[in-house]
């Protein structure tokens, strides 16, 4: 069910105040990465202060089992409700359809498990060579079970997933299609809610991984049509947890996954053990945040998904304005392959650079001119052999996310001519 319309914006897009975005996470004040510049966002981003301070409180005067009479407790379950409830709002679904995990790959395995119960032997499933190992190898490893695995797979020449390709794939034995909204190593950003579509047409279920898009914009899952979506918000500015979307009418076919007595809670079905509780009320600092970004730029009341779709226009509009000269400065070179989209309008900022050499070397030199970067194959090394690269080698990743200043792309660019 959608829970929230969000309408258009008829209002142009303010430039976004950095200043003020940086003053939201202490690592900008911090004196040990004073003089570095972060590009390896896409492993894992720096935490907002709210979710800090969320976090904080929460060791300090609420770590105690939640949900019991006494007021410690009672304040604790109440920080986790408000963190369900309006992380939820922000993602446009019902709470119920909300569920918080150890981590996106733990909970892609307690999912496979669930449907290896309900599939039956000669059923398919669609995965991508595209993604992250955690939204491939868990469904992969069901053909054990007598589950069909399908590989829908990139052109070798731009990375990119087809549509036609998809369609090719699928038939009345397809009960699931696996693939990311964006890939974490070439960052095009694939046409979720127009695939989704087709699977749904096509009686299938489909289940999206946005760890590599939810830090550019937290998704509004009601518009995408996902059936199951997931993300990490330890990417997303917030806590080391895994965040779950399954909409209610397939959460309740799926079997029970957690504690017996939780069988009929749709939050806990995919929650085999306990919650973290600290970390799930920190979660709320992550609405916090965004609030506030919206409050600076625009203000007015309105519903939490369409705050989300504010900021991410903000986001989107200084994402594409420093990746740009990145893109252009690497692609203009002729010693080292960029692989993927040149366009910033078509790709959030996370790229990959096949060095034709051993990258270790150059992220470790990158690191004494002040440049945190990564290199390797980020457990996406069917897509990288795909494209002709040899996973044990690997690419240099450079990726970053809204917070990040035309100085620290200025800083970046010096060093790259004086590694490359």
């Amino acid at each position: 069910m959608v829970k929230y319309a969000v309408a258009l914006s008829l209002m142009s897009t303010p430039d976004l105040d950095l200043d003020f975005v940086r003053a939201q996470f202490p690592a900008f004040q911090d004196p040990a990465l004073d003089g570095k510049a972060f590009f390896e966002n896409a492993g894992g981003s720096f935490p907002c202060k709210q979710v800090i301070e969320r976090l904080e409180r929460f060791y300090r005067s609420r770590k105690v089992q939640p949900y019991e009479a006494y007021a410690p407790s009672n304040i604790a379950g109440e920080e986790m409700d408000e963190a369900q409830n309006r992380l939820s709002a922000m993602l446009n679904i019902e709470a119920d359809e909300l569920s918080f995990g150890p981590s996106t790959t733990q909970n892609t395995y307690v999912l496979a498990q669930a449907f290896r119960q309900m599939m039956s032997p000669g059923d398919a499933i669609i995965v991508t060579n595209q993604d992250h190992e955690a939204n491939s190898g868990p469904w992969r490893r069901l053909a054990e079970d007598g589950i069909e695995i399908r590989e829908w797979q990139v052109d070798p020449a731009t990375g990119n997933l087809g549509q036609a390709a998809l369609e090719a794939l699928l038939d009345d034995r397809v009960k699931l299609v696996c693939f990311p909204h964006c890939s974490n190593i070439l960052g095009r950003v694939n046409p979720v809610a127009a695939w989704c579509q087709t699977i749904r047409d096509a009686g299938a279920y489909s289940c999206v991984d946005g760890v590599s898009h939810a830090p550019h914009g937290f998704p509004d899952i009601a518009a995408l049509g996902a059936d199951i979506y997931m993300f990490s918000s330890y990417k997303t500015y917030g806590p080391h947890q895994g965040i779950l979307s399954v909409r209610r009418d397939l959460a309740d076919r799926l079997p029970n996954q957690g504690h017996v007595f939780n069988a009929g809670s749709r939050s806990k079905r995919f929650t085999p053990a306990g919650p973290d509780h600290a970390q799930v009320a920190a979660c709320a600092g992550m609405v916090d945040f965004v609030e506030s970004i919206h409050d600076r730029h625009f203000g007015g009341q309105v519903h939490p998904a369409q705050k989300a779709r504010f900021v991410n226009d903000l986001f989107k509009a200084q994402e594409q304005a420093t990746l740009a000269p990145l893109l252009a400065y690497l692609s203009g070179r002729n010693d080292v392959r960029l692989l993927g989209e040149t366009d910033a309008r078509l790709k959030v900022p996370t790229v990959a650079v096949n060095l034709m050499r051993d990258p270790r070397p150059v992220a470790k030199r990158l690191a004494e001119l002040g440049i945190m970067a990564g290199a390797g194959d980020f457990y996406a090394v069917r897509v990288l052999g795909a494209m002709g690269v040899d996973p044990d080698q690997g690419v240099l990743r450079l990726s970053f996310v809204h917070y990040t200043s035309h100085e620290d792309v200025k800083k970046l660019l010096n060093a790259l001519d004086l590694v490359l």
